[in-house]
Parts: C-alpha cells; sequence; structure tokens
C-alpha cells in the first residue's frame, strides 16, 4: 500500500472503506495471511502427524492434502473484503441478515482471541527456552511473564496503529521467519532421515484413522482464518480481478507447507533422538526441537520465536478489535482494539499461570473452527446464489443503527442460512473426537477418526440449499440479474429507515 504513512493511525473500522483509499494489492494479502501462519503454533500442527504415528512420507502426504484442500475451502472467502469494502462478518449480513451477522463477529472475535493467546504462549515459551539454553536465563515464571508481556503490548501496539503498521510488519516478518527456517535444512540435515518409518504402518488398521485426522489437522489451520480474512481484504479496491484475489489467498496457505514441513522433519528427529517429547499422551514439540537443535540454532530459534509471535499476533488481535467494534458500535476501531486487547493479555496471565489453560485454549480454537467452517460454506453458497452481487448500503444497516433493507428479512434476521448453520455446527461438535481433550456423543461412530470438520461442511452445505429451495429468498437480494440455480420470492423489500423514526417488522 502507498499514501497513508504507516504511523498515522488508522481510522476505518467496519464501515464501507471508500474506493478511493483502497490501495492494498492481493500480494498484500498474500503476505498478512502467510506471514500469521508462518510460525512456530504451524510447525506444531505439522508435527501431529508424526505424533499420530505416521512415516515422514505419510505425513507429506496428509500435509499435502489438508493443505490444498483447506486452502480450496479459504479462497473463496477472499472475495467480500473487495466487494464491499468492509470485513466477512458485516458482508455476511446478506446471508444471516443484519442482526444474525453478529454470529460472523462473535466467531471470528473468539477465534482471534483464542489464536492470539496461542501465538504469545508459544512464542514466548521458544524464546525463554531458547535463551535459556543460549545464555543460561532463568526458566522460571517470572521469564516466561516477562516474555508474554513483550510480545503483547508491541502486538497491541501495532494494532492500534492499524492495518498499513501491520502490514509493514508482515513484510519484514515473510522474508525474515522464512530464511531462519530454511537455516534449519542446515541446522538439522545430518539427523534428518526421510526414511523415517513411524510406528504405524500402511496396512496398519490405525493407518487410515491417522492419516486422515493428521490430514484434518493441516486442513483446518486455513480454514481458521476463514472468519477474518475480509478484515485484511477489505483494503483492496473493488474492480481487482477475483481470480488475483482468490489466487492470493490459496497460495498464502500453500506457502505454509515451509513452517508445516519444518515441523513435520523436526518432530521425526525428535520423536528418533528425544522420543519423550513426542509422547501423545504430553507433546512437548518446543521443548524437543531444543533438545535436538544444535547451539548455533538457538539464536534463530529465538528470532522465529520474536518474528512469529508478532506477525500472527497483530493478525488475531487486529480483528478481535474490529469484529468487537463491529458488535458493539459505540466503541471505534481503536478504542475497541485497545479494550479487547487489554482484556486479551489479562486473560493472557490469568490463562497461564493462574488457571493452567494453555492445554484447553487449543481445544477451544477447534471447537470454534468446527463451528466457523459450517459459516463459511453458508458465505460461499451465498456468493454463488447471488452471483457475487451486494448491496454495501445494505450491509451497514446495524452499523448505522437502522432498520429495513435487502437484508432484513424477519426483523433482522434470516432464518434460513441462521438455521443452517445452527444445526451443521451443533452435529458437527457432536462428532468432534479430541481423545483427553473433548469427545462429543457422536465422536467415536467414525472409528476414532475427529470427522467433525468434513461432516459440518456437507451437512451445511446441503441444507442450505435445501432451504433456499423450500423457502425462497426476496428476489431484490439476488440484484439485477436475478438469483443462479435458486428460485427467488416476490417479497416486499421495506426501506432503510433510522430505528429511532418508524417501526419496521
Amino acid at each position: 500500500m502507498s499514501g497513508t504513512p504507516i504511523t498515522e493511525i488508522e481510522t476505518y473500522g467496519v464501515e464501507h472503506i471508500p474506493d478511493a483509499d483502497r490501495t492494498a494489492r492481493p500480494l498484500d494479502l498474500f503476505r498478512v495471511a502467510f506471514g500469521g501462519a508462518n510460525t512456530f503454533a504451524t510447525c506444531v500442527l505439522g508435527a501431529f502427524p508424526i505424533l499420530f504415528g505416521l512415516s515422514f512420507w505419510h505425513g507429506l502426504a496428509a500435509t499435502g492434502l489438508g493443505l490444498v484442500v483447506g486452502a480450496l475451502i479459504l479462497a473463496p472467502l477472499s472475495l467480500f473484503g473487495p466487494l464491499n469494502g468492509t470485513n466477512n462478518a458485516v458482508s455476511s449480513s446478506a446471508h444471516l441478515g443484519v442482526h444474525g451477522r453478529v454470529v460472523g463477529s462473535f466467531l471470528s472475535l473468539l477465534t482471534a482471541i483464542a489464536f492470539f493467546s496461542i501465538s504469545v504462549w508459544s512464542s514466548g515459551d521458544a524464546l525463554v527456552g531458547g535463551a535459556h539454553r543460549l545464555v543460561g536465563l532463568p526458566d522460571t515464571d517470572l521469564s516466561y511473564g516477562v516474555a508474554y508481556a513483550i510480545f503483547a503490548v508491541l502486538v497491541l501496539v501495532v494494532c492500534v496503529y492499524g492495518f498499513r503498521f501491520m502490514l509493514f510488519v508482515n513484510k519484514i516478518a515473510v522474508a525474515a521467519a522464512s530464511l531462519l527456517f530454511v537455516l534449519g535444512v542446515f541446522a538439522f540435515a545430518g539427523d534428518f532421515d526421510p526414511s523415517y518409518p513411524g510406528t504405524v504402518a500402511a496396512g496398519d488398521p490405525l493407518f487410515w484413522p491417522s492419516f486422515i485426522g493428521a490430514a484434518l489437522i493441516v486442513l483446518s489451520n486455513p480454514v481458521s482464518f476463514g472468519a477474518f480474512l475480509g478484515d485484511w481484504s477489505r483494503y483492496i479496491p473493488a474492480d481487482t480481478p477475483r481470480g488475483r484475489v482468490m489466487a492470493a489467498a490459496f497460495l498464502s496457505q500453500l506457502a505454509t507447507i515451509l513452517p508445516f514441513l519444518f515441523g513435520l522433519a523436526t518432530a521425526s528427529i525428535i520423536a528418533t533422538e528425544a522420543a519423550a517429547y513426542v509422547d501423545p499422551a504430553a507433546p512437548n514439540y518446543v521443548g524437543g526441537l531444543l533438545a535436538v537443535s544444535p547451539g548455533w540454532y538457538f539464536v534463530p530459534v529465538c528470532l522465529i520465536a520474536l518474528i512469529g509471535g508478532m506477525s500472527t499476533g497483530t493478525t488475531s488481535l487486529y480483528g478481535t478489535g474490529l469484529d468487537f467494534s463491529s458488535v458493539f458500535t459505540r466503541f471505534s476501531r481503536v478504542q475497541a482494539t485497545v479494550f479487547i486487547g487489554i482484556l486479551s493479555i489479562v486473560f493472557i496471565f490469568a490463562g497461564r499461570f493462574a488457571a493452567n489453560l494453555t492445554q484447553s485454549i487449543s481445544t477451544f480454537a477447534t471447537l470454534i473452527i468446527t463451528c466457523t467452517a459450517p459459516w463459511m460454506v453458508i458465505m460461499m453458497l451465498g456468493y454463488v446464489t447471488r452471483r457475487g452481487w451486494y448491496d454495501p448500503e445494505a450491509l451497514q444497516v446495524f452499523n448505522r443503527r437502522q432498520r429495513g433493507g435487502r437484508y432484513w428479512f424477519t426483523h433482522g434476521w434470516n432464518w434460513r442460512g441462521l438455521s443452517a448453520w445452527l444445526i451443521s455446527a451443533a452435529l458437527a461438535l457432536m462428532f468432534v473426537n479430541l481423545p483427553g481433550q473433548f469427545v462429543g456423543p457422536l465422536g467415536d461412530l467414525a472409528g476414532g477418526v475427529d470427522v467433525s470438520l468434513p461432516l459440518g461442511l456437507a451437512v451445511a452445505a446441503l441444507l442450505h440449499l435445501v432451504l433456499l429451495a423450500a423457502f425462497p429468498e426476496p428476489r431484490e437480494v439476488y440484484g439485477p440479474r436475478g438469483p443462479r440455480r435458486v428460485r427467488s420470492a416476490d417479497t416486499p423489500i421495506l426501506p432503510i429507515v433510522d430505528a429511532a423514526t418508524e417501526p419496521v417488522t
């Protein structure tokens, strides 16, 4: 982006951004989306195929499958920001209603807080662990507390300045973290054995459950970006070719093969040389990495922790402020960012030192992603049936404390989309299978494989299409070209009015 200095505080929240101020490029979206995942947190996910007992090559195949499918699911969600000049939660007003869009706001808010906490904890642990091995820094709660505080405060400052400063940080982070990961080739080349056999062979009854489970964990990483991808793409001009925008989102996730591969390869080394750290009952990837790293690589480990923590933290916390201000419209973006940032920092310290929630927050993040996936499907199907046409002014009714418009539906709620989301999300949660963390009432029906994510995606798609066919939406929501492959109804659209002027039903 060009024009406005990065040190000028961003004033735009979720209101429609004028075309003149939308100067970002698809490359900027790539940098932010890739930078937010090019971290230790992704390396930890990359280690899961080894934790599940797969060989290196089988683990690589599962990782590749999960990444490609996840990136394909994510890519269409990048289109709403350029089209509507606002974030995805506000854009969901078109499919869930101007009040129903709070579902997307809260999903995004909770996902962002969870990943902000995970990024601070994982990066802080790696920084302290590396410094302990490198210079003998005491491995105490005080050291961890100082590391967490440094990360959290730096991230909050960047997010207060806004999108341009965040983009500047990620420009540096993408190149620097990638280079440091590549240095790992030289650090671990002597110990890495691509023929690592794992503990679950191809003919083993547990092979396919392990393979599918590993692929789904990898797939969840791209899906986790779905709710707040529009936070970053809304500065891209509306006339940007849609294929380029989708390609940027898709390639940003394929590029995360770098940290995934780093996690997979180093986990295979840890499993061989320090197996206690990859015990499925109590895995400690960061500790294992430090145990097998050569001394000279401790500095790169600390730098990856610092850079990656900043990158993931800023992309997550930026979304919390934006979505909080979109629900509680009296808050500006800056006020909401400061408020929710302080609350998040308090949660980080209380969760780490008082309540020991570091494991629970990972489970919580998984459950939120499980609920987000059906929401993403409803958005994508809505985009297809609406032929990519939206009314940006009608999307802002909630923010402006108005009523009526194309997306008012029934008192501000579109029960078709909401019903499809609620039923599919509830069913998906029932099939979650995270042994030792959370197992839903139906979690064991698939032979121990967690099928919650694909099940939620499939049920949401089927149910939403059935409801659109059985109960057609008003013709006016489809724009001048009409609906695609669904029926519409001649339902009158109420005019947009201020909420205090007259009743609208």
